[in-house]
């Protein structure tokens, strides 16, 4: 298969989530991506993971998910040497990747203005919580941090249990996957223009934009969200619904779904019923509804309702746990989960998961192992010109 990022160079100064989950993206689209990162300790996400062992070599389950693929040079920003290294390797570069704190970049006088001048049509995507430019440009920002100001945990639960948070950092992976797109896009612009970008990448911002009807409806119809916990606000019945031994999720929105639904449960008498009569009027009773639906569904176990549901067109699926979701049959049958052998510190074979999409030629394929903390920086060195004596000085002195 041939990638449409293949012989693009990616510099990623990103750490933790949303920048090197962005930067993996475009390793899996073939792009070359070299992580540059500190000498002391380099990525947080080396130290992130349930495995307490993975984290004290500085191969945490965070940082194996998001760098196959990629090289790893160390380079203290810093020094003057470090600088005058990283300039030349911008040089040779079509992307950088960073996600420090809007100002950071231009304190170690390495931000875009001063990057093009290495290479005039470098692609720039900065990622930051709140923008670069905006009054809000200094605040830290986490992921729960922009969970709850983008209004998305105001969404989450129900009247009791509400606000939650969603159960992975949601806003920093969505921030990752948009700046992909980004830098993706403004490639295809400089290939046709010849000209280079500066992308400011909002995490408030993305979070806010993949929040959907839930944004529209207040922006156009003034409705404020409310949460709805495992209830679809938008139809009825439609939402999670209790089974003999737990949930399944039904989403019965179109009247002849509403119908055969409850044909296969034997409740004909709730298609007699005027308060069922229609969408709008069903979304009124969605409480009765549920209950008297729920009354039939408790009989029997939700593997039974799947089956029997599916066959009659009702949309209808388990809901399960992570583990039980990787084991699906589409997951497998796509080569989404690939096993990398012989990963540097770790003593098994390690699972990670690629992407959700693939082309005509095929699916996305690791294009090689998580590397060490500055595995890579001697040849990325030489290749930069450098010689051994020169390396070897530099590695004694800190700068890399």
């Amino acid at each position: 298969m041939s990638l449409p990022l293949s012989g693009i160079r990616v510099l990623d100064l990103t750490s933790v989530v949303a920048g090197p989950y962005c930067a993996y993206h475009l390793a899996l689209m073939g792009a070359d991506v070299v992580k540059v990162e500190t000498p002391e300790g380099g990525d947080l996400a080396r130290r992130l993971g349930a495995d307490p062992a993975l984290n004290a070599a500085d191969m945490g389950a965070t940082y194996l998910a998001m760098s196959a693929g990629k090289a790893s040079l160390t380079l203290n920003l810093k020094a003057a040497e470090g600088k005058a290294i990283f300039k030349r390797l911008v040089a040779g570069a079509d992307v950088l990747v960073e996600n420090y704190r809007p100002g950071v970049m231009s304190r170690l006088g390495m931000d875009y203005e001063a990057l093009r001048r290495e290479r005039a049509d470098l692609i720039y995507c900065a990622i930051s919580g709140f923008g670069q430019d905006t009054s809000m440009a200094g605040k830290p920002a986490y992921d729960q941090i922009v969970q709850g100001m983008s209004g998305a945990m105001s969404t989450t639960g129900d009247a009791d249990s509400g606000p939650v948070r969603a159960g992975y950092p949601v806003c920093d992976t969505v921030a990752g996957m948009n700046a992909a797109f980004a830098v993706a896009s403004a490639l295809l612009h400089r290939e046709r223009t010849g000209e280079g970008q500066f992308i400011d990448v909002s995490m408030l911002e993305t979070t806010i934009s993949v929040m959907g009807w839930v944004t529209s409806n207040w922006l156009i119809a003034g409705q404020p969200p409310v949460p709805s916990g495992n209830d679809n606000f938008t139809a009825s019945p439609s939402g999670a619904f209790r089974v003999a031994d737990g949930l399944i999720n039904i989403a019965a929105n179109q009247q002849k779904q509403f119908e055969a639904l409850c044909r296969e449960l034997g409740r004909e008498d709730l298609l007699a019923d005027a308060r069922y009569a229609n969408p709008d009027i069903r979304l009124e009773h969605r409480d009765a509804l549920k209950a008297a639906l729920e009354r039939t569904l408790t009989e029997r176990p939700g593997a039974e309702w799947v089956a029997r549901l599916d066959k009659v067109g009702v949309p209808v699926g388990p809901v399960l746990d992570v583990p039980t979701a990787l084991a699906l049959p589409p997951i497998a049958e796509r080569g989404v989960v690939q096993r990398l052998q012989g990963v540097p510190d770790v003593p098994r074979p390690v699972d990670i998961f690629t992407a959700g999409w693939r082309m005509s030629g095929g699916a996305p394929r690791i294009g090689g192992l998580p590397p060490r903390l500055g595995e890579h920086s001697d040849r990325i060195l030489r290749d930069l010109g450098y010689s051994s004596a020169q390396i070897v000085q530099w590695r004694e002195a800190g700068v890399i």
